[in-house]
Formats: structure tokens, sequence, C-alpha cells
């Protein structure tokens, strides 16, 4: 099984570390062709906005949304989030999202980079305890569709979703040793 990390920016060797410690081969993408190559993808954090810029550039955007118009198995995690999301709200006018997943998200919804926190998630799917889990400049979500499954959240504001193939987390799973997130992930595909 080839998973693609987008490598455009942000966080993506951190991904590909994971998976690789978990025995499936991380590819990083960057280009169309790259994309066609894998069976899942990350999206990893970063600035959302550039990333979005950085999409368009590479020619990424339209092959990424008919994959996942397709199914492709993704897991966002913060920017990736906001990207994957249906609605970005304080994002730039001109930002652009997929809509994998029937959500509204707001950007550092959780404060600035001083207002960063790591909080315990108790995910009911996950056993061997609390999953610790890293927010930075961290979005979270506003609204949630019919279909979209909460599976955690911080203060009442969903932080982990999953709809079809597609989970978004605004923290991230990658910096910590703990790398159930990423092995449920895998199970998944």
């Amino acid at each position: 099984m080839k998973v693609g990390v987008l490598a455009l920016q942000g966080a993506f060797r951190r991904h590909a570390d994971c998976l690789d410690a978990l025995g499936a081969e991380a590819r990083e993408v960057r280009t169309p062709a790259d994309l066609a190559e894998v069976d899942a993808l990350i999206l990893p954090g970063g600035e959302s906005t550039t990333m979005s810029m950085l999409l368009e550039s590479s020619g990424l955007v339209d092959p990424l949304a008919e994959r996942l118009r397709r199914g492709l198995p993704t897991l966002g995690t913060c920017a990736g989030m906001i990207l994957l999301g249906a609605e970005i709200l304080d994002g730039r006018p001109d930002q652009r999202c997929f809509g994998a997943v029937d959500i509204s998200v707001r950007r550092n919804a959780f404060g600035r980079q001083v207002d960063s926190f790591e909080a315990d998630l108790v995910l009911p799917d996950l056993s061997g305890g609390p999953f610790r889990a890293v927010f930075i400049r961290a979005p979270f979500v506003e609204r949630t569709g019919a279909d979209v499954e909460v599976l955690a959240t911080v203060d009442g504001h969903p932080v982990l979703c999953r709809q079809g193939a597609v989970t978004v987390a605004a923290f991230h799973p990658e910096l910590t040793p703990d790398l159930r997130l990423h092995e449920r992930f895998l199970k998944e595909i």
C-alpha cells in the first residue's frame, strides 16, 4: 500500500516517518503524477492559505478534487482539516477547500501561536488510554453535516471528525510518539 503525504509545505516529513514506522510505504506528493501513484493521502498541517496557493500552482487542485470525489482515503491534520472541509471561516476570500467533509472550519480558532496547547482526548475507537493531542494555531469545527461523525471534542468544539473515507483532525498527531491515529487510518484503507 502506497500512502501519499502532500509535500508542498508543512509537517509532511513527520507524517512520512509515522507511516514508515508502521510499515506503510510513504510517498511524497508534489505533482499530479505523484498523486496518481498513491492509494491514500495525508494532508499535513502547515499554513492553509499557503497550501491552497501551492496546490493551485502545482496543478494538484483538480486531480485531488477528483480523487476525493471517488473516495480516496484521506487524513487531514490542522491545515489539512481546513482544506478538506466544506467551508472555511476566517479564510481568504480566494482560498479554496475541497468539501470532502461536510464541516465549517474556523481557522486559528483556539488563538495565536502563543495559545498553542496539548490535551488528552478520549477516542472511543482507540484502545490504550487517552490520545495526547498537540494543538498549534489550531482550527475547530463550528458546524457539522448530518453524515459527519464527531470522534473527539475540546471545550465542546469538534476537533476530530470522519465522513466516509476522510478523517480530519484539528491537531498534529505526527508530533507525538503515539502512532494510534495513523495506525487506525491505515487499517481503514
